[in-house]
């Protein structure tokens, strides 16, 4: 009886480091999403008011860089490029150069309604989406509900997207968080893909990727890595 009560605490205290190990599944990592980088372009930046523009653009910067990192699947699109909304933003082209990334111009607010954008991000066969861009009033929320609506997962990084206004922005996060949609934010996003500092072979390209452009954050590394090697 002894035996077998002693065998029964082993097999629990197994079965809970077993659990305790197991991460959510709501957690990204860099297989289970498909990204969309939307609209990120310098007619769209010159109206955005909710954040500004320098955050904008190093928020943007940390997801583009961290989904090139981790080699997520990534669409970029723009709307109207050489008729209205101009170029994107240099970190997006940094990371996603556009002589090679295939960019997808559009003419439709919601990308989910253009065939070209549609066809690319469902063909990366993931259930998992995550979503940033311009503005987030219009061309984020009508593609996250859009691919809600088909059964997709959509999260959406909320600092690396802008609107007109800060109530625009943010009654459009308050519309798709009730509708079932996951926000985080462009450093969650880059640690929740990391996870683990041990993984030496991105270790080095995401603090770069934050010295770079992780304002505070960054700097703290770098003061780290500078003291730590006295």
């Amino acid at each position: 009886m002894k035996k077998m009560k002693a065998t029964i605490v082993l097999f629990l205290a197994l079965a809970i480091q077993v659990f305790a190990q197991k991460p959510s599944p709501e957690l990204l990592n860099p297989t289970n999403h498909a990204l969309m980088l939307i609209d990120h372009e310098s007619q769209m930046a010159f109206a955005t008011i909710n954040i500004s523009v320098s955050d904008l653009r190093n928020n943007t910067a940390i997801v583009a860089g961290a989904s090139k990192i981790f080699k997520v699947p990534t669409v970029v699109t723009t709307v109207a490029e050489t008729s209205f909304s101009g170029p994107v933003f240099p970190e997006v082209e940094e990371f996603y150069p556009k002589a090679t990334s295939n960019y997808i111009d559009r003419t439709t607010m919601n990308a989910w309604e253009d065939t070209n954008a549609y066809k690319a991000i469902t063909a990366k066969g993931k259930k998992k989406l995550v979503l940033a861009g311009l503005w987030t009033s219009v061309c984020i929320v009508g593609p996250a509900l859009s691919a809600l609506a088909d059964g997709y997962e959509v999260y959406v990084i909320t600092d690396a997207c802008g609107d007109v206004s800060e109530e625009a922005h943010n009654q459009a996060i308050t519309r798709m968080v009730e509708a079932g949609i996951k926000p985080l934010t462009s450093i969650q996003y880059l640690l929740e893909l990391q996870r683990d500092w041990a993984r030496s072979e991105t270790y080095i390209p995401v603090t770069d990727l934050v010295k770079r452009y992780g304002g505070g954050y960054g700097i703290g590394i770098i003061y780290a890595h500078k003291m730590l090697t006295h």
